[in-house]
Formats: structure tokens, C-alpha cells, sequence
């Protein structure tokens, strides 16, 4: 049953033949929930006259975003199933997404990012939201141990050593910023999958561990230099 978590798979629900209904729906569903997430926040930069990009290009991306979805989950019906580990993640990245863009807790930690002294003169309680970030963070690496342990089938204490470089290297590839105050938890897990893939792909090519930790230093390192002078282009061109 612990296994189950990292490794099972939910099919047969609502049926069907030679495929599974219950991932094609769910990934319809997900498809609607973006599609309308999208559009109530264009017309709330429309509302506030913000720039935004043209309608037929902003269906067509909501279009090959729907394709690319279906895609993966057309693949998934028709093997296993829709694993898991896969709708915890998916449940995490609604969660997260909602808290940091809808909440005032997630407003207050863009806006310490951006700026703590600012933050702090115009009354955010920055001990309470650091305190609660860490509370934070202790759970998801908890959620972590469970679904690496129960991947493994062990649980030994040196188990996610160097962690911490692929998280820091997937937020800054996702999108996050040196100083803080941008990023967003969708591009956080792009950033994750980038990683994934790439270390994955040094374990099948049998490349050294310390090459591999190399690697994906250098890959962090050339996120923040690159993020370190797209800020100063900004910062001057303005």
C-alpha cells in the first residue's frame, strides 16, 4: 500500500474500452479549469486597461495547450492509467498555484521577495510569513520523503542529499528571480521537468555522480548569471 502511492495507478473508473475514461475526463476537466482561469484573468487586465496579447493568439495558446494535455493523457488511458504520484502533484500545483496568486499570504511573499523593507513599512508581518514559509516547507519535504521513499522501497538518511541544488536550479529555471518578487509554481514544475530529464538522461548515459552534480551546478549557475544581467538590461534600459 505504500508503494501504491508513488508507483500505483487509478483506471477503471468510469470504464471504457481499451482506454481509460476516468484520465481523458480528468484531463478535459483540468483543460476547462485553465481555460476559464486564463480567461477571468484577461478580463481583469482588460478591466485595469493592462496590455494584453491579441484574442485569436491568446485562443490559439489556450488551443495547443488543450492538444498538448490530451496528448499526454491519450498516451496515459491507453497504457496504465493516470498514475498516482501524478494527481498529487497536479493537487499541489492547484494548491500552490491559489495560494500565491489569489491569497493575501501569497501576495505578501512576492511582496517580500520583491522588496523586505517595503514590505515591512507597509505592514506585512514578515516574521509570521517566514516563519510560515518554513512551516511550509517542512511539509512538502515530507511530502517528498514519502513519495521518494515509497519510489525506492527504503529509506535511507543521506537519501536527498544535493536536493536542494535541483529545487533551487528548477525555481530559477522556472522563472524565479535572484531578488525575488516573480515566478510562478507552473513554471517552477517546468523547471523541475527540465532537471528530471536532464538527470535522467546523465544516469542512462552512465555518466559519474560527480559529474552529474557538476553539471548541474553549472546549469544553476548559468540561470542566475543570466537572470543577473536580463535585471541590469532591464534596469538600465528603463
Amino acid at each position: 500500500e505504500y508503494q501504491y502511492i508513488s508507483g500505483g495507478f487509478l483506471n477503471g473508473i468510469f470504464g471504457g474500452n481499451g482506454y481509460d475514461a476516468f484520465t481523458l475526463f480528468l484531463a478535459a476537466a483540468l483543460i476547462v479549469v485553465f481555460a476559464v482561469q486564463q480567461y477571468r484573468g484577461r478580463l481583469a487586465k482588460l478591466k485595469y486597461k493592462q496590455q494584453v496579447e491579441a484574442q485569436p493568439l491568446f485562443w490559439l495558446k489556450i488551443a495547443l495547450i488543450a492538444a498538448v494535455v490530451m496528448a499526454f493523457a491519450w498516451q496515459l488511458a491507453h497504457s496504465r492509467g493516470l498514475p498516482v504520484v501524478l494527481i498529487l502533484l497536479a493537487a499541489l500545483v492547484l494548491i500552490y498555484g491559489f495560494i500565491s496568486q489569489n491569497t493575501i499570504f501569497g501576495r505578501h511573499i512576492y511582496a517580500m521577495g520583491g522588496n523586505l523593507q517595503a514590505a515591512q513599512l507597509s505592514g506585512v508581518k514578515t516574521r509570521r510569513v517566514n516563519m510560515l514559509l518554513f512551516v511550509n516547507m517542512g511539509l512538502l519535504s515530507a511530502v517528498a520523503g514519502i513519495v521518494y521513499s515509497a519510489r525506492s522501497n527504503s529509506a535511507q538518511p543521506g537519501a536527498g542529499n544535493m536536493f536542494e541544488l535541483d529545487a533551487i536550479a528548477a525555481a530559477f529555471i522556472g522563472g524565479a528571480a535572484v531578488t525575488g518578487g516573480v515566478g510562478k509554481v507552473q513554471g517552477a514544475i517546468i523547471g523541475g521537468l527540465i532537471m528530471a530529464v536532464m538527470s535522467n538522461g546523465m544516469q542512462i548515459m552512465g555518466i559519474d555522480q560527480s559529474t552529474q552534480s557538476v553539471v548541474r551546478g553549472v546549469v544553476l549557475l548559468v540561470a542566475v548569471a543570466f537572470d543577473v544581467w536580463n535585471k541590469k538590461r532591464s534596469t538600465s534600459g528603463a
